[in-house]
């Protein structure tokens, strides 16, 4: 197999805010799943200096534990020049409807399914989002985008000024737009109890991505949610679903992908095999589907997001072509007679 190694410039963190993107995939059109960045499926990147892996996840707008993960055996604050760093390349899409945004928190992603024009090839663009701390949930469910503002203003509510005056850093009362706002520059507004947001970042904040680390609300890269709120219309749908194992196929092939648990969540390694095999047996339509149990188990104990195959059906009989038929059918026989 061709390996791809993608040579990425490192550049100093000031620089790296305007790197941060969405990746767009095509949907597949017969119904698949599993969406596919690079074809040869070995996506690495190598450093031109030394750096980190948050360096890393920035450029590729990645989150922090998602590229983690995949290079358990990388120091994430000392990536030495010359090294490789692996990068993700398919991804399962969660179950959802494919429309408007879905939030996975167990992943750390959002998938956002723009509407598509006449003619055009429908994509789902993929972004690396924060979720809410342990102590601090972001809500799962089914609501709306119901607000968008620019520039926005913060009010800490009570509660979170007295966890910061607890710690020693006290807020104001009112946090203006500004490089210190932990809104960032752009704000969605859900149509939650609370107001929940996805919003961006502040510079003190710009390596969270990709971790449980606000107080609730989606938190993005700056780019990310500025190409997010510019396509995004009030009343748009969004779906925050917990999905921790995923399955879906690509070419009469059924992957799955699994991620851990949450912090504060335990789910035991029996309770998560049982979960995979109902979402097999579901994908598949077998009470007792022959799947690969090595790949299946190496994929639940590494719990790495990559998806793994573990079971390939047949692919569709071709309808023979009508010549074929009529040559088949005994003398005398007339279709439709």
């Amino acid at each position: 197999m061709k390996i791809r190694i993608l040579f990425a410039f490192c550049m100093a963190s000031s620089l790296l805010w305007g790197e941060a993107k969405a990746t767009t995939y095509e949907l597949p059109g017969n119904g698949d799943s599993v969406i596919t960045q690079y074809p040869d499926n070995v996506p690495l990147t190598k450093a031109d200096q030394d750096e980190t892996l948050l360096d890393v996840a920035l450029r590729f707008s990645l989150g922090q534990m998602e590229i983690v993960r995949l290079n358990k055996k990388l120091d994430r604050w000392q990536i030495k020049k010359g090294e490789i760093v692996r990068l993700p390349n398919r991804r399962v899409l969660p179950d959802t409807p494919h429309n408007g945004i879905t939030l996975n928190l167990s992943e750390y992603r959002m998938y956002y399914y723009p509407p598509a024009k006449r003619g055009e090839t429908p994509v789902v663009m993929s972004f690396a989002h924060g979720i809410g701390r342990q102590d601090w949930k972001t809500p799962l469910g089914k609501t709306t985008v119901v607000k968008k503002v620019k520039d926005p203003v913060w009010h800490p509510p009570e509660s979170i000024r007295r966890e910061h005056a607890a710690n020693g850093d006290p807020l104001p009362e009112i946090v203006p737009p500004g490089p210190h706002n932990p809104l960032g520059a752009y704000a969605l507004y859900l149509n939650l109890p609370g107001e929940y947001r996805i919003h961006g970042t502040d510079i003190d904040k710009i390596y969270g991505i990709g971790m449980q680390i606000t107080h609730g609300c989606v938190r993005m890269y700056p780019q990310d949610i500025e190409a997010l709120y510019n396509s995004v219309p009030l009343g748009t749908p969004v779906y925050i679903v917990k999905q921790p194992i995923k399955v879906g196929w690509l070419d009469n092939t059924l992957y799955i992908e699994a991620h851990p648990d949450l912090e504060g969540e335990e789910m035991g390694q029996e309770q998560r095999y049982a979960v995979a095999l109902g979402l097999i047996q579901k994908a598949t339509g077998e009470e007792m589907p022959d799947f690969d149990q090595k790949a299946l188990n190496e994929a639940l104990t590494r719990l790495d997001g990559d998806p793994v195959a573990i079971y390939e059906r047949l692919p569709p009989l071709e309808q023979a072509p009508q010549e074929v038929m009529n040559q088949a059918s005994p003398a005398g026989y007339h279709r439709g007679s």
